[in-house]
């Protein structure tokens, strides 16, 4: 099987989701031929397709109505993915803001710490009949397919999922991401941002176990939902949607946690 980590540097990407990358500036970082290159990366989530002379992610002309997101939350029994693993994935897809799909699963693992299980809730009796990691990764896969990676603080699930993937001998993630804390900090005004607390503040999950995979992902969802009501009219496709969240201005946050004195 061949392997085949993306290779481009960070301009070339950012050319790929924006004014478009030459034939001979994407030739020039290949590891193999164009056609075999393009068809890896397609398996392993990431569409680059060539319009009117020049190399885009399809992205670049998704609009967000027509694009499909799964967001995704895991819970771990550690930090540190030389020696934890995920102990429950869920995720939805979404398209023109209904949830189309859903994936949920315990990970069959023989330890959990504690101190994850007093946050958690999952002790590893819960997990004695669950399915492997490497069942559970490889349908995880095939449910994600080519759709945007969305989760709340993205870089951690999505690594997290990605090298436990070439753990179990599979291609790393190179679906486009969405961070939904990032896109939250410039459409959604709020005292702060975990996940827990926009949930308070916001009721956006009414019936909420934080902390448990499926929970958190519908959470997760309300506050997409959200986010995607408040975007000005200027934002239209995928890539329109991933640069405004990370490079649109931050929304002032208020002085005080408003949440306290509902509190008090």
């Amino acid at each position: 099987m061949l392997s085949h980590n993306i290779t481009l540097d960070n301009k070339s990407i950012s050319k790929l989701s924006s004014r478009g990358l030459s034939l001979k500036a994407l030739k020039d970082q290949l590891e193999h031929e164009l056609e075999l290159s393009l068809e890896l990366w397609r398996a392993q989530g990431l569409n680059v397709i060539k319009h009117q002379g020049s190399f885009y992610f399809d992205t670049k002309f998704i609009p967000i109505e027509e694009a499909e997101f799964c967001i995704v939350d895991i819970e771990t029994n550690g930090s540190k993915i030389e020696k934890h693993q995920i102990i429950e994935i869920a995720a939805v897809k979404v398209k023109n803001k209904k949830i189309i799909a859903r994936f949920d699963s315990l990970v069959y693992v023989k330890e959990i710490n504690p101190h994850i299980t007093e946050i958690t809730g999952i002790k590893p009796e819960d997990t004695k009949d669950a399915p492997s990691l490497k069942k559970v990764l490889k349908d995880f896969r095939l449910f994600l397919d080519d759709a945007i990676f969305v989760a709340h603080d993205v870089k951690f699930d999505y690594s997290f999922i990605s090298k436990s993937l070439e753990k179990i001998g599979l291609e790393p993630l190179l679906n486009r991401s969405l961070c939904s804390l990032a896109l939250a900090e410039r459409t959604v005004q709020s005292y702060r941002y975990a996940l827990s607390y926009l949930n308070d503040a916001l009721n956006l999950n009414p019936n909420a176990t934080h902390h448990r995979a499926m929970s958190d992902v519908l959470t997760t969802y309300g506050l997409f939902l959200l986010s995607l009501e408040n975007l000005n009219e200027e934002i239209v496709t995928v890539e329109d949607l991933i640069k405004f969240s990370k490079e649109a201005p931050r929304l002032k946050r208020p002085k005080f946690d408003p949440l306290l004195k509902v509190q008090n």
